[in-house]
């Protein structure tokens, strides 16, 4: 087995281990399951760089000699991009800890409500929006539905626009500077 071989079944290994974690209800272990895949992936991107060459510097070597520098780029993306959700998942796992003393996932009754729904219940759903009903909730037609009135300043007569312009002053041409 060659090592590209290799690191081919462990990457395959972490992703379908990243991707079971994850969708686990315990946030512990979809932050596991998060790490697991950004490692999937940085594994994927050394894969792809393909054999190693000499550094990507201008007059360090020939061209041929030289490893891409794409995937090495890629990879300090994916780990930082990996470092920031980690801490985000982290915060999040501290603040459900601290108010529930757990950090599984529960439902709630909206969930519960649709997990619930017939396939019935779906196409009496679709029956109740109607063409006047789709007319006047969406997309602001007229003034009347519109949810915020714009003034200007002939509105009202105490309203004065006295915002600055980039006109030049009104004044005799060419006059002293």
């Amino acid at each position: 087995m060659s090592v590209s071989l290799v690191l081919i079944i462990i990457m395959g290994v972490l992703f379908a281990a990243g991707a079971y974690a994850i969708l686990e209800r315990s946030l512990t272990r979809v932050l596991i399951g998060f790490l697991l895949l950004g490692n999937a992936a940085n594994l994927f991107l050394l894969v792809v760089m393909g054999r190693p060459g000499i550094a990507p510097f201008f007059g360090a070597g020939n061209p041929d000699e030289m490893s891409d520098p794409l995937p090495q780029a890629l990879t300090l993306t994916a780990i930082v991009i990996t470092f920031a959700v980690s801490a985000f998942l982290l915060a999040l796992i501290y603040r459900s800890w601290q108010l529930g003393q757990a950090d599984t996932v529960t439902d709630d009754e909206a969930d519960l409500a649709v997990r619930e729904r017939r396939p019935e219940d779906e196409d009496t759903m679709d029956d109740e929006i109607t063409e006047e009903d789709d007319d006047a909730t969406t997309d602001f037609v007229d003034t009347a539905t519109a949810p915020i009135m714009v003034l200007r300043h002939d509105d009202f007569d105490a309203l004065t626009d006295d915002a600055p312009t980039d006109s030049p002053p009104a004044g005799p041409a060419g006059g002293d500077r």
